[in-house]
């Protein structure tokens, strides 16, 4: 038996294939995100497709959604943030990063707060909203090319740390 890719380190039968197989629904928002990410890497585009908000569908490409599966080799998959969601819940949000290489092997994340409902007792994904990168700020002073290496070697700092 192989352990589930959704990083609950279960065994996929006893994990997301519940889920995906249609035995069981999950019980929790988190659930689903897993089950999802897991219906990614095995490339189960219906299972994304029946787990889209009905009222979603229509916007739902599955043409796209193949392609990207099929064109990444699926990590791993981290929960960032959970807020209610949980079996008593109707609404619940999942902040998650799925890591993923690309063919030409860059290795990227896909950083995302999603939001599910709950629908005649059963949940399915909202939306997303992907997480834009925090940019980064400069602490000190900027070293142009030509100045002293701040490392104090006395070279120029494009011949040292640059």
């Amino acid at each position: 038996m192989a352990t589930c890719p959704c990083g609950s380190e279960a065994q996929y039968e006893d994990c997301c294939n519940q889920y995906i197989s249609g035995e069981k629904s999950a019980e929790t928002a988190e659930q689903l995100m897993r089950s999802r990410y897991s219906a990614y890497v095995n490339v189960d585009v219906d299972y994304l497709f029946e787990t889209l908000h009905p009222d979603n569908r229509g916007d739902h490409d599955a043409k796209n959604a193949k392609d990207w599966a099929e064109s990444s080799e699926w990590i791993s998959l981290e929960i960032v943030n959970t807020k209610d969601g949980g079996s008593d819940d109707t609404e619940g949000i999942v902040e998650f990063c799925a890591h993923y290489r690309q063919k030409n092997g860059s290795r990227l994340k896909h950083h995302e707060v999603a939001t599910f409902k709950k629908l005649d007792d059963k949940w399915y994904f909202e939306d997303g909203e992907a997480v834009k990168p925090e940019q980064m700020k400069r602490e000190g002073k900027k070293v142009g090319r030509n100045e002293p290496c701040p490392c104090g070697s006395g070279k120029k700092f494009k011949k040292c740390c640059a």
